[in-house]
């Protein structure tokens, strides 16, 4: 038997569904950004040597022997505050330039580089200088960081997330709503530090090569989800 239900009825479920739609608490996305400024205790250097011989044992012996006297002054000047570490070596030939004889071999080149890392800032100066007098061939990318960069991180993401929620809270304020429970959050971006560069070069006439260490940047950026209550 077929059943009709009353129009009245139907309204008033039309109804509720209609108002179950338009009550549902809506959500405001806001992002915090800190940078921070962090005084380094950390400086990294580093020191190539590169030699060419004949052969490739001659380069590779010549290198060796160069190499060993660089170490050997960087280790003196470092003492117990810091470390050298080989992060690249090789051996390789060198080509004739001649037009026609791209493929002749004319000798070989070998190249050995060390990171230099030291906790003593007073050192990067000291360092640079002491590498080039002992027969470094090059000097580079010295920059000043962070021994243990994670609480500062910490401290970052801490004060991005607060600012989220400031700017979620002004947001709301803006569309006449209150900002309810937290739905999400996440970095939005990877927290990063950014080391001070610095610019090394040989002393030349006995004086010291100036350093100066400025500030390490680290940042964070979060990104929250909040309900918003009318």
């Amino acid at each position: 038997m077929l059943k009709v239900f009353p129009l009245v009825v139907l309204l008033a479920a039309s109804a509720a569904l209609l108002s179950s739609q338009t009550t549902s608490p809506g959500t405001v996305q806001a992002t915090g950004i800190v940078t921070n400024s962090v005084n380094p205790d950390q400086a990294q250097l580093d020191v190539s040597v590169i030699t060419q011989g004949s052969t490739a044992q001659q380069a590779s012996q010549q290198n060796a022997a160069q190499t060993t006297t660089v170490l050997n002054a960087l280790k003196q000047t470092l003492g117990v505050s810091g470390t050298v570490q080989t992060i690249n070596y090789s051996v390789y030939p060198r080509y004739s330039n001649s037009p026609g004889q791209n493929d002749v071999v004319v000798g070989y080149t070998a190249s050995n580089t060390v990171l230099v890392t030291t906790n003593n800032l007073n050192l990067a100066g000291p360092l640079i200088d002491t590498a080039n007098q002992a027969g470094a061939s090059t000097v580079s990318n010295l920059t000043f960081g962070l021994q243990n960069p994670e609480p500062y991180k910490q401290q970052a993401l801490s004060a991005a997330a607060k600012q989220a929620q400031a700017h979620a809270t002004a947001i709301a304020a803006g569309l006449g709503a209150k900002t309810g429970a937290i739905v999400s959050a996440q970095e939005a971006a990877a927290t990063s530090i950014y080391p001070v560069l610095a610019a090394g070069s040989a002393a030349s006439s006995g004086t010291p090569t100036p350093v100066q260490t400025g500030t390490v940047s680290v940042s964070a950026t979060v990104t929250i989800t909040v309900q918003l209550l009318q």
